[in-house]
């Protein structure tokens, strides 16, 4: 697959979009990659049962510089709640590898409809913004193991990195808010290099080295994306003062909802 520069271009324009909009509302680019990916690896000429694949694989990879760049910047700000990390990370890795595996074995359309739903109920909560209860709750390393467990199977099944989770999560811990996007993000690291690393292996049989591609990852498009939504990141950080956020977060469901809906379609026909 070789790119030409309007493919590349595409690339960079996506990891423009997806870190400015992380950076501004603190949601994770799954979002809007799996879609977007998606559409353009069908366009490459990605056969179809295995777009969604490589759209989840290359969406998750991506992520992983962003989280480590979030991660760095809640630290410095004593917003991470290390015990929590700590205690969540084997469940989230566990979680995380064995929902890789099952998306080896689903095809691309129940891929892309548990994507949609997902989606969906994602854009509703956001499009509401009611927040959880909070509760004073016990917790053991059994409890954090299985939470974490949960998220990491869900957030690698629609490759996220596991905010849209984490934080309502947290806040139901009766965890101050600002630590829990903190934790949150720290928590996206495991998620995203776990995600990776099971995308490849338990995608192996797709791999094509003159492509770049290995399992369910294609690098050139990880790169360029990462490369962008790394420098724009923080420009969206900074605008989150600035702008109207509670209605571009509506705006933005709409448009989690419209993608999702055109992926959907694009795998159906």
């Amino acid at each position: 697959m070789i790119l030409e520069t309007e493919w590349i271009l595409a690339f960079l324009l996506l990891g423009t979009i997806v870190g400015f909009m992380a950076g501004l509302l603190g949601i994770g680019g799954g979002g809007i990659m799996v879609p977007v990916l998606t559409s353009l690896f069908l366009v490459l000429g990605i056969p179809v049962d295995k777009v969604v694949h490589l759209a989840l694989g290359t969406s998750m990879a991506s992520i992983v510089v962003t989280s480590i760049s979030s991660l760095r910047a809640h630290h410095k700000r004593a917003a991470v709640l290390w015990e929590y990390v700590k205690g969540m990370s084997p469940g989230i890795i566990v979680g995380t590898f064995i929902a890789t595996y099952v998306v080896s074995l689903v095809s691309s359309l129940l891929l892309a409809v548990f994507f949609s739903v997902f989606m969906g109920f994602v854009a509703i909560k956001m499009f509401m913004d009611k927040k959880p209860t909070p509760h004073e709750k016990p917790t053991g390393k059994k409890h954090l193991f299985a939470v974490g467990s949960g998220i990491g199977a869900i957030s690698a099944l629609v490759s996220i990195g596991g905010g849209s989770l984490t934080v309502p999560y947290l806040v139901w811990r009766n965890i101050d808010i600002k630590k829990a996007i903190g934790t949150s993000a720290a928590i996206g690291l495991p998620i995203s290099l776990a995600g990776t690393v099971g995308y490849v292996i338990n995608g192996w049989q797709n791999t094509s080295m003159h492509e770049f591609i290995l399992g369910y990852v294609f690098f050139p498009a990880v790169l360029l994306i990462s490369i962008t939504s790394y420098i724009f990141a923080p420009l969206g950080a900074k605008m989150a003062h600035r702008l109207p956020v509670p209605i571009l977060k509506k705006v933005f469901a709409v448009l989690l909802i419209m993608l999702s809906i055109k992926m959907l379609l694009s795998i159906i026909y």
